[in-house]
Order: C-alpha cells, then structure tokens, then sequence
C-alpha cells in the first residue's frame, strides 16, 4: 500500500517536517547533516534566497516547453534526481521507491555507489533512464568489475564523485553516534577487499601517508576510467574553474558543480555562487550541472540563468521518500516541474533556452 501524501503539503519543503518523524534521530542525522559548523550546507540554501528574479510580459508563450537534450538523453525537464546513499534509512523500499517515483514522472535517476539495492535490481524497477555515480574505489580491479555490471544493466553515464577522497568532519552524525542499522548496508560494494584498518597514534599524522591517502584517485585515474568505458563520464563535485578547465580538457561529457551538499569541507562557497565562474571556464563545451540547496521551481530557474543545463535533487525527495515513498518522490518531482514553468511563464520564457542572465535582477 502506498502511503499518502500528508494534505497540508504545498511545497517541497513541508515535507522536511514529515520525514523527520518517520525516521530515527539517528537516520536523520545522517541524511540532514553536513560537515562541522554546517556553513556551507546552509549557504547552498541562503544562496537561492539571495538570487532576485526580473519578469517580463506580454510574450507569446505558444508551443512552450521544458524539453532539453542531456549527454544523449531527451529529457522533458531540467531536474534529475541525486545520488543519495543508503535510501533504507527513509523507506523500507529505498532506492526501488525512488526510482519509481522517478519513472512515473520521466525524470533521470542517478544512482549511489552506496545504495542500500542491488544496482541490477533498480535497473530492473526503472521506466527512465539511469546513470550510476562512481566512487573509484582503492580496489581498482573491483572498480573495473563494477563498471562492467552497470554497463550491463543498462545505465547511460558514469557520473564520478571527485570531491570526497576523505569524509568530511560528519559531526551531527558523530554526536548522534550514527552507525548503519541492520539490513542497510553498500550491497554494491559486497566482496570488495578494503583497505587495512588506520588508526593514527598520538602525535601521528591522522591521514597524510595513510593507506586512504596512497590509494585516492587522481587525474590518471580519471583517464583510466574513461579509458575502460564507452559510457560518457562526467565529473561531480566541481567548485573551481580550473578543475572545469582541467576535466573538459580530458575529454568529460559533463560538469557537475556540487559541494558534496554541504558534506565534505565546510567553509565553501555555495553552489550557486559559483556555479557562473564555472559556466564561463567551460563555455558550452559540455553540459554543466549543479546541486545543492534547490528547494523550489525558481531555484532551478535561477541555475538555469546563471549557466547551468540541469539541475539534479538530493534531500528533497528522500523527504518525499521517507514521507509517502515512491508517491512523495513522485510528488517532489511535479511541484518543483510545476513551479518551473510559473517562473517560465511569468518571466516570458517560452523553452529552456530562454532562461537568461538577464533575467536575475542585479
């Protein structure tokens, strides 16, 4: 039985209440935190405030839409769901509820290295399209084992996440003394060798010559990979303009600005505000996207002016996840679609390509 929709929602945001009570403080502490003081992950929210939109009337909107082509996909609008780790923690159903959420509404899923279900199994459950987001792993021959199975299972792209080679300093999840709860585990990553165990001792260097360290990827690796896979790579967790340089110059499909939602160095800037040094360093070379903090229509509309070609959604619709399960996914999805052809419409924008910077009021 599908859970309902609480009434009272109109907004993305209200879900955040609703899931909150459905799961443990613990569960909560993971999926809503981010690294030490939080900065970062609350400026990537401050930053959309922060943004002022300009209308324009009386165009003719005729024929309007939401169409856009993305690294081979045809997608009918700019919002892809986010790889979020361990969906368990939200739904019993985790991943397979999202990406029924995600196919009842045509939108791409990106799935996590650490999903909580078997990638083949969510391939199986898809009527949409689905890219896999890699961690290169410091088993180099299981990455490439991994990479065959998500060819086989039909994804569309690799989607690598760069900018974690260590956690970020967790500390909600450490006060709410986090650990994975029985039957939530990275069920992808099963028969993997891991890494000996690293315990600094007192007056050690905690990382630097570390195992973690020694076997962190690096550009070569990135080649490495594009060199194993017809699939396009594109690269996650871009902040500077010369990285975006650096990764269109070897040969990616796409740049996806993020900071890591808040969870990996606090202290950057917000998505958004540099999404525009980004998008000017790739110059429509290849398709830039961006996460983090995108709660509403005009937030996707306000990346969108400032140079991006999609946006993708992380904590929202596990929100909606762990409220109404692949309903509240689904739900997620429309309102922020809906709320993105308002802002199209009341800004004269009859497709995608209309979205321009000088529609953000400076």
């Amino acid at each position: 039985m599908t859970a309902l929709i609480p009434a009272e929602i109109a907004a993305v945001a209200d879900y955040e209440t609703f899931a909150r009570e459905r799961m443990t403080p613990q569960a909560w502490a993971y999926l809503a935190g981010g690294a030490a003081d939080e900065q970062t992950l609350a400026d990537n929210l401050a930053a959309f405030q922060r943004v002022r939109l300009l209308n324009r009337v009386l165009e003719d909107l005729q024929g309007g839409h939401t169409r856009l082509q993305l690294c081979g996909l045809g997608l009918d609008y700019p919002i892809l769901l986010a790889p979020v780790a361990f969906q368990k923690l939200a739904h019993p159903d985790g991943e397979l509820a999202s990406v029924l959420g995600a196919s009842a509404m045509g939108a791409a899923m990106v799935v996590s290295t650490q999903a909580s279900v078997s990638l083949e199994a969510i391939a199986q459950a898809a009527q949409t399209p689905l890219w896999f987001q890699l961690y290169i792993q410091p088993d180099r021959e299981f990455t490439r084992d991994l990479v065959r199975r998500v060819e086989a299972a039909g994804y569309r792209a690799l989607v690598v996440t760069v900018d974690a080679p260590v956690n970020g300093m967790r500390n909600r999840e450490q006060r709410a003394g986090f650990v994975l709860p029985e039957g939530v585990e990275a069920v992808n990553l099963k028969g993997m060798r891991s890494l000996p165990p690293s315990v600094a001792q007192p007056g050690t260097s905690p990382l630097f010559g570390s195992p973690l360290l020694t076997h962190a990827p690096t550009w070569k690796d990135l080649e490495w990979l594009q060199s194993l896979t017809h699939l396009p790579v594109l690269v996650k967790g871009v902040m500077n303009p010369r990285d975006a340089e650096r990764a269109v110059e070897r040969g990616v499909a796409g740049i996806v600005v993020s900071n890591h939602g808040g969870r990996t160095l606090d202290g950057m800037p917000a998505t958004l505000d540099v999404l525009p040094a980004v998008a000017q360093a790739v110059a429509g070379r290849v398709p830039v996207l961006l996460d983090g903090g995108v709660r509403r229509g005009t937030d996707v509309f306000k990346a969108l002016a400032l140079g991006a070609s999609a946006v993708m959604i992380g904590r929202p619709y596990v929100h909606g996840l762990a409220t109404a399960g692949a309903s509240g996914v689904a739900h997620v999805l429309h309102l922020l679609r809906t709320e993105l052809e308002v802002a199209m419409i009341l800004t004269g924008c009859a497709s995608l390509a209309d979205i321009e910077p000088s529609l953000i009021w400076r």
